[in-house]
């Protein structure tokens, strides 16, 4: 490989990686816009479905994708939350006790809750998490002897978020899948044992696409749940009130990565094309007097979602008003869609 080729790929990891800040920075802004919008009751039920959504959807598959479905249940759990956590780029330890009994432990900083966001999230949104995902392997695996036993919440004021697997010698009741025990604490982490991806199958530009891919997926489960559970109305002005503050907090970030500037509508025409490509989304621009016409052929992050929702496009729309405003004043940024609110998606920026 030559630098050059170098050089262009790894400038197109840096535009990954922004996309995947952009959409990670979404997810967690969705969450205290539930909570401070609509209470903590309604925050812990929408992190539930999301949880427990990409649980029925990934887990399965991915134990097979990771190579972990041969093992015991709790050793297969365990490893799968390190190797997946891993490749999205979040910090996350896993020890092995026995092959009924292994740790996982996410230490601070917590990815899920960067920053200060950390301060805005209650306990119950966090144990709703667990409910939604750690708690239901058991029964994804087909042995209901499996629960989760978590020991810290960081949420809480405890130096991470730990708990472990274990197999018990009899099946559980829904409310025993998940317990605590504060007085326990994980084994220190010895990364030497840790398991490993093999990395013939997943070299770099792998890496690099499934970390983007990660915080993305989190938007795809979001926001068809939260459509689902307030309605189309309620939904929508929450979808695009979170992609507005976002696109207005993270459009240097994001600028900076895609090698752009501030400016007006055509250096944002500009922008929204670049973002287009690092999300593998197929666009066409225009110039029709006065305006950019951009023509989305493909959403690629809702692709084949089975309860996709118009609604959901207030994601994109909420993204790309906030973005503009940070990009400079008085940039107009409109929508129209095909029907259902499908692509092809046709922006105008003026």
């Amino acid at each position: 490989m030559t630098a050059a080729s170098d050089l262009a790929q790894e400038a197109q990891w840096k535009r990954w990686r922004a996309v995947a800040d952009l959409y990670h920075a979404y997810f967690t802004g969705l969450i205290l816009t539930v909570v401070t919008r609509r209470g903590t009751a309604d925050a812990a039920e929408f992190v539930f479905r999301v949880f427990r959504r990409q649980q029925q959807e990934r887990f399965l598959p991915g134990l097979q994708k990771l190579g972990l479905d041969h093992l015991p249940p709790a050793v297969a759990a365990a490893q799968y939350h390190y190797l997946s956590n891993w490749i999205g780029g979040v910090h996350v330890e896993y020890m092995y006790e026995s092959d009924t009994k292994a740790w996982i432990r996410y230490p601070p900083p917590r990815w899920i809750w960067k920053g200060t966001a950390i301060c805005g999230v209650p306990g119950e949104v966090s144990r709703a998490m667990l409910r939604g995902w750690h708690a239901n392997n058991g029964v994804a695996l087909g042995d209901l002897r499996l629960g989760f036993v978590c020991t810290k919440q960081s949420v809480d004021g405890q130096d991470g978020l730990e708990g472990y697997y274990h197999q018990y010698d009899h099946p559980l009741e829904l409310d025993q899948r998940l317990v605590f025990a504060r007085h326990l604490e994980a084994p220190l982490f010895d990364a030497k044992t840790a398991p490993a991806l093999p990395v013939a199958s997943w070299p770099k530009p792998r890496l690099e696409k499934a970390y983007r891919n990660y915080a993305m997926e989190y938007v795809r489960t979001a926001a068809p749940v939260m459509v689902q559970l307030f309605g189309p109305e309620d939904a929508g002005y929450l979808l695009h009130l979170t992609g507005k503050l976002i696109g207005m907090q993270y459009f240097d970030d994001v600028a900076a990565a895609l090698s752009l500037t501030r400016g007006g509508a055509s250096e944002f025409a500009s922008f929204v094309t670049a973002l287009f490509a690092a999300q593998d989304d197929a666009a066409e621009t225009t110039q029709p007097e006065g305006a950019f016409e951009i023509r989305q052929q493909n959403w690629k992050l809702m692709d084949e979602v089975a309860d996709y929702h118009r609604a959901c496009a207030k994601v994109l729309e909420g993204l790309f008003e906030g973005l503009a405003a940070g990009c400079g004043r008085h940039i107009g940024v409109h929508l129209r869609t095909a029907a259902g609110g499908r692509p092809p998606l046709v922006w105008t920026i003026e």
